[in-house]
């Protein structure tokens, strides 16, 4: 999160009647709603009772972020706690939202409980920035470039600063019709072996234990992909990994189930799909259909990405000369 440091351009407000109760209630439970307009316009807010200190790197962003509170104060009048739903609709109309954040205005390190995590070149930057800064985002690109490492990264991180209140991982299972009832044991049985990638990077963030308990408690949900329908998901963090596998049918459905306060990560391999030959990829269409709309992020690795063993590049990149070979043919 920036600092006052970082953001030196300042808007200051009296919140008045002044009134501790309706001063709660603008701040939301752990100051969850000023921290999420802080993420939403890139301010950082300050407050000391009613008196509420803005700061930014323009003076139009501080002010539009101090104009916002001061509308919620304003309905906090009834006696109760602004939506989430009304403070982002005030944040959308800002004429701020979802601008990129600048290289100065965010440090890429993620800090989670056992490690940080310093993304390696321009990419690896770009995705983690985006993660950070929109809603909706696309990490596309070979084994071994980090795009699922680096989502369970930004999960952890946002879920241990309250951004969010939960995390899920989703992933299709064996194949794109799911037919996870052929497979032995419960629900999570039948999904554990296709996350293992995303249980390999928690146990590594967060521990065992940790993560065992958060699992039991609901904060971590793991689920296939034909589990999410009819399902609306506010303040989450959602991962589908591995979503070259999904039909344009479910990847619709799973993009519709984003909610309020929620930030998801599309991760796939458009070249490694295991769909029925001549079915269409929900991966490659979504490409197409959400390319120009607003909001949403799609970063592309390639070869030179890979931050696997050297072997593992070498590797990607004969498969992608033989695959331009036979298009030739």
């Amino acid at each position: 999160m920036t600092t006052d440091s970082q953001l030196n351009i300042g808007v200051s407000l009296h919140l008045t009647p002044e009134d501790n109760h309706r001063l709660a209630l603008l701040c939301g439970q752990f100051d969850e709603n000023l921290k999420f307009i802080e993420k939403r316009l890139l301010v950082h807010i300050n407050r000391r009772g009613a008196i509420v200190k803005v700061s930014a790197d323009d003076q139009s962003r501080a002010q539009a972020a101090a104009d916002i509170l001061r509308h919620l104060y304003r309905e906090t009048e009834s006696g109760k706690a602004p939506a989430l739903e009304t403070i982002q609709l005030y944040v959308q109309e800002s004429g701020f939202y979802y601008e990129q954040m600048s290289a100065a205005a965010l440090d890429a390190t993620i800090k989670t409980p056992r490690v940080q995590i310093k993304p390696r070149g321009d990419n690896q930057i770009l995705y983690v920035q985006a993660i950070k800064s929109h809603d909706i985002n696309f990490g596309i690109g070979p084994a071994g470039t980090g795009k699922t490492y680096l989502a369970v990264a930004c999960a952890v991180e946002a879920l241990q600063n309250e951004e969010v209140k939960r995390i899920l991982l989703v992933r299709p299972a064996v194949e794109a019709g799911e037919k996870l009832g052929f497979l032995p044991g419960d629900l999570a049985q039948k999904v554990d072996p296709y996350l293992r990638p995303l249980y390999d990077a928690l146990y590594e963030m967060l521990g065992f234990e940790q993560v065992a308990r958060l699992i039991e408690k609901n904060i971590i949900e793991v689920a296939p992909l034909a589990f999410m329908r009819g399902r609306t998901l506010n303040k989450a963090f959602i991962i589908l990994d591995e979503s070259q596998n999904t039909t344009p049918e479910q990847m619709k459905m799973f993009l519709t189930r984003i909610g309020f306060g929620s930030t998801a990560v599309i991760t796939g391999d458009i070249t490694q799909t295991d769909l029925p030959k001549g079915a269409k990829s929900g991966l490659s269409q979504s490409l197409d259909v959400l390319e120009n709309v607003n909001g949403i992020s799609s970063i592309h690795f390639s070869s030179k990405d890979v931050v696997r063993h050297p072997l593992v590049q070498r590797i990607v990149e004969a498969y992608d000369k033989h695959d331009r070979e036979e298009g030739r043919d």
